[in-house]
């Protein structure tokens, strides 16, 4: 970390960072482990649960436009997590968590079944490379993850600019028993929500197409 990065973190991680029980890795979860959300947030709230929001170009903005909602980002980059903790400070934005896990873990063992209204997932690491594709989160086994957490109705948003990301997405959630898509005519129009990240303008500027995709969790899981 910066030494900025590292004066954020000794600051602010006590408010916004939640201390996780940890298996065998530094971005692992104990198993048995989980969140009383109400207590982390002070509040019973709708949830919203960010994947990898990085230094919170995403996040900090949708989260200070949502008062009455709360935000719960995984994130294991250390770094960045700094970073977002003093926007966080700055911005006075309050109704946000972060805990430092890897998304299966996090999912696995700190939520509650039926206990998440929205999961955003934007720019996800494409891992473009073919040889790498195995590597990409999105896989049938975390979509059913994932479904287990959502409510009835919650949605999932998606955005990525790797159009073979795009496609694996598409057919992964489309093919999933517990998903309806909710534009199955194409992808989603973008969502107004979404500020345009570093990301997306990296893809935009590389000429590369963005895909958003929202799919909502059937009301009976297979």
């Amino acid at each position: 970390m910066t030494p900025a990065q590292r004066r954020a973190w000794e600051s602010y991680q006590d408010r916004w960072v939640i201390d996780v029980p940890r298996a065998d890795t530094s971005t692992s979860v104990a198993a048995g482990s989980t969140l009383d959300l109400a207590a982390v947030f002070g509040r019973t709230a709708p949830v919203m649960v960010e994947v990898g929001p990085g230094m919170g170009d995403s996040l900090a903005p949708m989260a200070a436009a949502r008062p009455s909602c709360d935000v719960l980002a995984f994130e294991v980059f250390q770094p960045a997590i700094a970073a977002l903790l003093a926007r966080l400070a700055t911005e006075e934005i309050g109704n946000v968590r972060i805990a430092s896990v890897d998304a299966v873990d996090g999912f696995a063992h700190l939520l509650p079944p039926d206990s998440v209204d929205e999961v955003w997932m934007f720019f996800p690491d494409p891992w473009h490379k073919a040889r790498h594709h195995k590597r990409r989160l999105l896989s049938p086994q975390f979509a059913g993850l994932v479904a287990t957490r959502l409510r009835v109705g919650g949605c999932w948003r998606l955005a990525t600019d790797w159009p073979d990301y795009a496609d694996q997405m598409r057919d992964v959630l489309d093919r999933h028993p517990d998903y309806e898509n909710a534009h199955p005519d194409g992808p989603a129009p973008r969502f107004a929500d979404r500020p345009v990240t570093r990301f997306e303008q990296r893809g935009i500027e590389a000429g590369r197409t963005i895909t958003d995709l929202v799919y909502r969790r059937r009301e009976s899981l297979s």
